[in-house]
C-alpha cells in the first residue's frame, strides 16, 4: 500500500517522543511517502493536521503529557484527544494517537511502543475497503 503519511510529534519530552516515532516508523510500508513535522507540545498536534487534512492519506500524532501538580494535564489531554478524534470522523482520514498520558517519566520511558500501536491503528483503518 502506496500512502502519504504525516507524521506530527510533540518535542516537549525528546527523549519520549523519540522512541514514540522510532517505533512508529518500524511498522510503515516502506514505499510510502512520510513527513514528520516537530511541533512544541501536544496542543499544537491537532491544528497542524487540520492544516495538511488535504495533502496527506493518514496522520499518526505522537507525544507525551505528564501530570504534574496543576489541572492542566487534564484540559490539554482531553482537547489534544478531542480535536483528533473531530478531525479523524470529519474529513473520514485515519488518525493515529500516539499521545501517551503519563504520572510520571518513567511511566512515559515505558510507553514508547505506542507509537507502533498508533501506526497499527491507521494501517488498518486504511486497509478497510
Amino acid at each position: 500500500m502506496k500512502k502519504n503519511f504525516l507524521i506530527v510529534i510533540s518535542s516537549y519530552y525528546k527523549d519520549v517522543s523519540s522512541g514514540l516515532l522510532k517505533s512508529a516508523l518500524k511498522l510503515l510500508p516502506s514505499r510510502s511517502k512520510v513527513k514528520i513535522i516537530n511541533v512544541p507540545g501536544v496542543f499544537e498536534i491537532p491544528v497542524t493536521i487540520s492544516k495538511n487534512l488535504k495533502k496527506y492519506d493518514a496522520f499518526i500524532a505522537l507525544g507525551c503529557v505528564i501530570k504534574g501538580q496543576t489541572p492542566h494535564f487534564d484540559f490539554i489531554s482531553q482537547a489534544s484527544t478531542d480535536a483528533i478524534m473531530k478531525l479523524s470522523i470529519d474529513s473520514k482520514k485515519p488518525i493515529g494517537n500516539g499521545i501517551i498520558t503519563c504520572l510520571n517519566i518513567k511511566q512515559a520511558r515505558a510507553r514508547k511502543k505506542k507509537g507502533a500501536e498508533a501506526t497499527n491503528a491507521v494501517l488498518s483503518v486504511l486497509s478497510q475497503k
